[in-house]
């Protein structure tokens, strides 16, 4: 399983990459936490970003393992930090933006399925969510909670001067080549010099893995000999976040590459992007089932094996009909019947019944 997130030991300490939707493919923060837990006490981190967000349950649990380590976190925005990606940043004790890239913040947003309470929790759990990412952005910024409010309800994009302005970073850094790696037309206030760019590095593009050559770019950046030693571990557990049922996101784009200044890019060509965002689409679907059964365990062995979705439901129902001592009879109860007998559509009721 493809994992969106790379730790790597260097001599002068570590360096963190995220390049891609926090918690996508079924790898969520558990790992992340793992391996970044496993560091040295005081070693200093380099976390390079350029992510369109994701998770915004995983983004908090990223954001506060960062401020409990004692080393010095330096954070490269090596292109895009949307959304949660953005919230990660404030993790930094320096943050570094290239002149050209930029930096969004926005309210949190999710869905669910079920009666008015469910909807009513839901609210609630973003409003808390809200107030939690408010609190990091002001405590980077020094901007009062109702200004960090304001600019997040208006999906704000900041370039790096911006930024600066504001106090989210500490200082600029050479521009770098943005590389077509996300839609940025599913946000409502993108920039036009963005979408331009993108356009123009779609339209140039070989069609190459863009997460192995950025992996790859930033490697030789930092050790031109070659001897960069680094292990990537790919985690298949799948955790729920503490609402489990509450599918919570915060995300949007971002392309590029680190290093101090110059950066050479792959980018995915338009056909490769859309294979790669119907697997992503496929994946937070079989997830989302999963956790809607009560069976989020399940999700990355599907994932696995590549199951289609109607699949992924037959075998979610089959494994409740087994694990549970009712018995299944018609709707309306016929004599002779037990006290625990119930309707079929009372056990399809509660298998993907959304639990608060």
């Amino acid at each position: 399983m493809k994992s969106w997130y790379e730790i790597r030991d260097r001599a002068s300490g570590a360096e963190v990459l995220i390049y891609d939707e926090i918690g996508a493919y079924g790898v969520s923060a558990k790992g992340f936490l793992a391996e970044l837990g496993a560091l040295p006490d005081g070693v200093p981190i380099d976390l390079r970003l350029n992510s369109p967000g994701g998770s915004v349950f995983d983004a908090v649990a990223i954001f506060n393992a960062l401020q409990r380590h004692d080393g010095k976190i330096t954070v490269w925005i090596d292109g895009i930090a949307a959304s949660a990606a953005s919230y990660i940043a404030m993790a930094g004790d320096e943050i570094v933006m290239p002149e050209n890239a930029f930096l969004m913040i926005h309210d949190p947003s999710g869905l669910v399925m079920g009666t008015a309470e469910d909807m009513r929790s839901t609210a609630e759990a973003l409003d808390k969510v809200k107030v939690s990412l408010i609190q990091g952005y002001a405590g980077k910024s020094g901007k009062t909670d109702d200004d960090i409010a304001t600019l997040m309800a208006d999906e704000t994009w900041l370039d790096a001067q911006d930024a600066l302005d504001l106090g989210f970073i500490d200082r600029l850094a050479e521009p770098v080549k943005l590389a077509a790696s996300f839609d940025v037309a599913r946000f409502q206030n993108a920039p036009p010099e963005l979408a331009e760019a993108v356009s123009e590095t779609v339209g140039a593009s070989g069609g190459s893995d863009t997460d192995d050559a950025l992996q790859a770019d930033a490697a030789q950046a930092d050790d031109p000999e070659g001897d960069v030693g680094h292990d990537n571990i790919l985690v298949d557990d799948i955790t729920s976040p503490e609402n489990k049922d509450v599918g919570v996101c915060d995300q949007n784009i971002g392309p590029s590459s680190p290093s101090e200044g110059k950066v050479a890019v792959a980018n995915s060509g338009p056909e490769e992007s859309a294979i790669r965002a119907e697997a992503i689409a496929h994946a937070r679907a079989v997830i989302d089932l999963c956790r809607l059964a009560g069976q989020p365990q399940l999700a990355g062995r599907f994932l696995e094996e590549d199951v289609s979705l109607d699949e992924v439901r037959s075998s979610l129902l089959l494994a409740k009909a087994e694990n549970t001592t009712h018995i299944i009879t018609a709707a309306h109860a016929q004599p002779g019947r037990t006290a625990t007998t119930q309707s079929w559509g009372d056990v399809i009721a509660q298998t993907f019944k959304t639990k608060g």
